[in-house]
């Protein structure tokens, strides 16, 4: 049985090295994500367990995480609508400059962390170029937090979902007119499903890069205990105290939700893939 599935394997195989590419890829991928992921639970696991409890348990620390996971998510949302209105524009009307708005929903993957930082804090402060004209504080407030995240994390929506809509042809919208449906339930019934998946993907990853943002967080937050201080400042606060053993046990709590997070995000990306397809 064995042998007739490795036949029917290389039939199906269009490049030849199936057992070689795999074993890089499996040596590849232990070698830089599953060996340094491993290390921290292996930290973790021969520190005494009062001590790792009392570390993750301390309301500062617990503070941290609702405001990381929270502001995360919260941008995250806020880039799928918005992300997919613009790749929506960029791809279904043509306009002067459209090129150049289409380069610079990339400049955050370009632009080093630390400088979106000092600029998101300089425009937000109190007597900002934009904050003075607020009635409200943004800069070092969970508002700038989510600014700064929602910043970092635009590109990735945008540039999940624009190929998807590339791909989608213009007659389905027009059979769809044609039969009596009006845009809302065009974009409902025809479009959306379509953009579903992709729009998860780049939820999920838009996700992911927040919730491990430091550098352009670390100025607009104003980093005060209980407030605006995030788990990454947390855990780089831990290591410069030498406590190693509380950075370890903060960092694992954070990648076990992170990784059961996008579990959930995954398995609802291959529900809504099973259901519409």
């Amino acid at each position: 049985m064995a042998r007739l599935a490795g036949l029917k394997m290389k039939r199906n195989s269009v490049l030849p090295g199936f057992g070689l590419s795999l074993g890089f890829t499996m040596f590849y991928i232990s070698l830089l994500v599953i060996l340094p992921l491993s290390m921290i639970f292996i930290n973790s696991v021969s520190v005494e367990w009062s001590k790792i409890w009392g570390t993750i348990s301390d309301p500062r620390v617990v503070a941290s995480y609702k405001l990381s996971f929270g502001a995360a998510f919260l941008a995250g949302s806020i880039n799928v609508i918005f992300g997919v209105l613009i790749a929506w524009v960029l791809v279904r009307y043509p306009f002067p400059g459209r090129r150049i708005i289409d380069g610079l929903v990339d400049l955050p993957f370009a632009l080093p962390t630390a400088i979106a930082g000092i600029a998101l804090t300089t425009l937000y402060t109190e007597n900002g170029w934009v904050g003075q004209f607020l009635s409200f504080k943004v800069a070092f407030t969970p508002l700038g937090i989510t600014l700064a995240l929602t910043f970092i994390g635009l590109p990735f929506v945008v540039r999940t979902v624009q190929p998807v809509l590339q791909s989608l042809e213009k007659e389905m919208e027009e059979a769809s007119a044609s039969l009596g449906a009006n845009r809302l339930q065009t974009f409902i019934r025809v479009i959306f499903p379509e953009l579903l998946p992709a729009a998860l993907t780049g939820f999920a990853l838009a996700f992911a890069r927040a919730l491990g943002e430091y550098g352009s967080v670390v100025f607009i937050a104003g980093n005060m205990p209980m407030k605006t201080e995030i788990t990454p400042l947390l855990i780089m606060t831990k290591l410069e105290q030498y406590d190693y053993a509380g950075a370890t046990a903060i960092a694992a709590v954070m990648l076990i939700f992170s990784f059961t997070i996008l579990l959930i995000i995954n398995l609802l990306q291959w529900w809504t893939n099973r259901k519409f397809i």
